[in-house]
């Protein structure tokens, strides 16, 4: 059922520079002016300002800094309201997703919160995830497809939600292989793939997404201040958080859906030209106990890592972590979280 802030809001947006009523919003919800008044001050809370003048009415001043559901609602149109899943703060948007799986809720949701206090990544890591100007996201699906298919699941979330930002911001990020969203040598963003897989199944599959949106680099701590950036930083000011989260939002769920089809490969395969940032790079990685080094030569049908290695040969990477030789190690700052 939608809200009555969100549909307030829907009637304000489309009306855009346009005063709307009290009694045009009181007629819209059925109730008094009164109620009204009672439903904008919880929009006003939200983090919206409006400006109302006596006989006209109200107008959108200002947006929110940070995730507010009631304008996701907005939106997000096509996406039923109980599928997303809004928190102010909490421990680990993945686990809530786990959670929330494991009770039998209907999938595919979405799990967004403004703060993390237990974000993680990769490898047991924590994340800093405690800007309410950043998205924080976890997709959870019961995908019921076989387990070799995950790696490029994560590879192809990766590309997609690239081209998303460079369309809607006009900021190109790369993904740096598996998992990493970059801009130029700074971590932008990262991504949690998270599985439970029986035998031949994945039954239940959560991804994570912390993406820096508007970042004040002045509130990250040391390390991260000097290896991480933001996408206010990499264009040209702040962005709207939540019409950029919505867009992703959309996009990451077409992605999936071609993910189950298995329809995205060539697509993978063109997209991943296009934003693999290790291509032609001299990269260090490891393969068990081994320490290899060479040049990225982009990627296998399979996911992996091609890396091509002073002798000429080349060897295939299927887990780990990557470091841009020369460039410190990419995976120091932890700039956004899952």
């Amino acid at each position: 059922m939608t809200s009555p802030e969100s549909l307030i809001l829907g009637r304000l947006l489309e009306a855009k520079d346009r005063f709307v009523t009290g009694n045009e919003l009181a007629q819209l919800l059925g109730v008094s002016r009164v109620t009204v008044w009672k439903h904008m001050k919880k929009l006003r809370r939200d983090g919206f300002s409006f400006e109302a003048v006596r006989k006209r009415g109200y107008r959108i001043r200002e947006t929110p800094g940070c995730v507010s559901l009631p304008y996701l609602h907005c939106l997000l149109p096509e996406v039923s309201k109980d599928r997303l899943i809004f928190l102010e703060r909490t421990g680990s948007t993945n686990s809530d997703a786990e959670r929330l799986l494991g009770e039998g809720r209907t999938a595919p949701f979405v799990v967004l919160t403004r703060l993390q206090t237990q974000g993680r990544g990769r490898l047991g890591r924590s994340w800093h995830s405690g800007d309410p100007g950043n998205l924080y996201a976890s997709f959870a699906f019961r995908p019921q497809v076989p387990p070799e298919r995950m790696q490029l699941f994560t590879l192809w979330m990766g590309v997609s939600l690239c081209r998303c930002i460079e369309q809607e911001t006009g900021v190109t990020p790369g993904v740096k292989w598996p998992n990493d969203i970059w801009y130029g040598d700074r971590k932008m963003g990262g991504i949690l793939t998270e599985a439970k897989v029986n035998a031949d199944r994945i039954l239940e599959l959560v991804l994570g997404l912390g993406l820096n949106i508007n970042s004040d680099p002045s509130s990250w701590p040391d390390p991260l201040s000097r290896g991480a950036t933001s996408l206010r930083l990499a264009g040209n000011g702040t962005l709207d958080i939540n019409a950029l989260s919505a867009a992703v939002i959309g996009r990451l769920l077409e992605a999936y859906q071609a993910f189950l089809e298995d329809a995205y490969r060539p697509t993978l395969a063109e997209l991943w030209e296009t934003y693999d940032i290790l291509r032609n790079r001299e990269v260090a990685g490891q393969r068990g106990n081994e320490v290899l080094s060479g040049r990225a030569r982009g990627i296998d049908g399979s996911g992996h890592l091609l890396v091509e290695c002073g002798n000429g040969g080349v060897v295939r990477l299927n887990a780990g972590d990557v470091t841009l030789r020369g460039a410190g190690s990419p995976d120091e700052p932890r700039a956004a979280s899952p």
